[in-house]
């Protein structure tokens, strides 16, 4: 039996989906349903049809229905050269479930290892994309991911803590990066978690990406930290030629990406989450050997 990656997770498969959307969206009730595997940390998804998406979280979900992604994820994904799903519906919570919900459009495509890709092409689309974020009007944005990366200190030590690794490289990575010019621009829109898991691929080449519960504007630095998870030394370099990024922030960024490691690293493991397990140890280990 596959560990659960959260002890406090909850149970969730098509048969409380169906239920839910009896309940709630009995025009969609009849549809074909489907649970979408790798799951994600955070939320399941389910394929709804041909033409939608349900996501649920499986721990600590939303208790209020204001989300961003209802707000500004429809204005935004018009303006990116990667194709966004959409949210066309808020489910409510009930005995069952005891969190808001969403239904987005369906976008096509599959995670794939980066092996499968050409990752210096990622680079470039994804570099495009990001590029394509920081162009939007960012009144009115709500704050994202993207804080200052003070405010992460807490959290980061805190995983440190319990992190079996090499603690001192990983501090004097960390160091460098708090040291560094903080954000001095106007705030940027960001999608903020750019993990390979959230990249949708097609014909070998990303034309999608999922997951925008971090979205909002601030320092672009939780963005440019994809370019460590490209997996390479050749595709970070192209990634940052595609995007010119000041010294400051790429600094800020490299802080950003040991900070997710360890806190990975530090919180599941090799059986009970493999893929983002590895992938957090090849992001780490690129790092500290610049």
């Amino acid at each position: 039996m596959v560990e659960k990656m959260h002890v406090d997770e909850k149970e969730l498969d098509e048969a409380l989906v169906r239920r839910l959307l009896v309940a709630q969206f009995l025009h969609w009730a009849d549809l074909s349903l489907r649970r979408i595997e790798p799951a994600g940390t955070v939320n399941a998804i389910f394929r709804l049809g041909n033409e939608y998406s349900v996501r649920l979280a499986r721990r600590e979900g939303p208790t209020t229905p204001e989300s961003p992604e209802f707000t500004w994820l429809p204005k935004l994904a018009p303006l990116v050269p990667l194709e966004a799903p959409v949210p066309v519906a808020l489910g409510h919570p009930n005995s069952e479930y005891p969190w808001f919900w969403y239904i987005h459009t369906w976008v096509e495509g599959e995670t794939v290892p980066i092996e499968e890709i050409d990752a210096i092409q990622a680079a470039r689309d994804l570099a495009e994309f990001v590029a394509a974020l920081q162009r939007i009007d960012p009144s009115g944005g709500p704050q994202g991911r993207g804080i200052p990366l003070a405010q992460r200190d807490g959290g980061f030590r805190y995983w440190l803590a319990q992190f079996d690794g090499d603690v001192a490289a990983v501090s004097d990575v960390w160091e460098s990066a708090l040291a560094a010019p903080p954000w001095s621009g106007p705030p940027v829109w960001h999608h903020g978690d750019l993990d390979m898991r959230n990249w949708l691929v097609r014909n070998k080449r990303i034309t999608g990406v999922i997951d925008w519960d971090t979205m909002g504007v601030g320092d672009p630095a939780c963005d440019v930290m994809v370019a460590w998870k490209l997996h390479s030394p050749a595709a970070r370099d192209a990634f940052r030629k595609y995007l010119p990024t000041d010294d400051a922030t790429w600094a800020r960024a490299r802080g950003w990406v040991v900070s997710q490691a360890v806190a990975v690293l530090a919180y599941y493991t090799p059986e009970n989450n493999p893929v983002l397990y590895h992938e957090a140890k090849s992001w780490l280990d690129l790092v500290l050997s610049e």
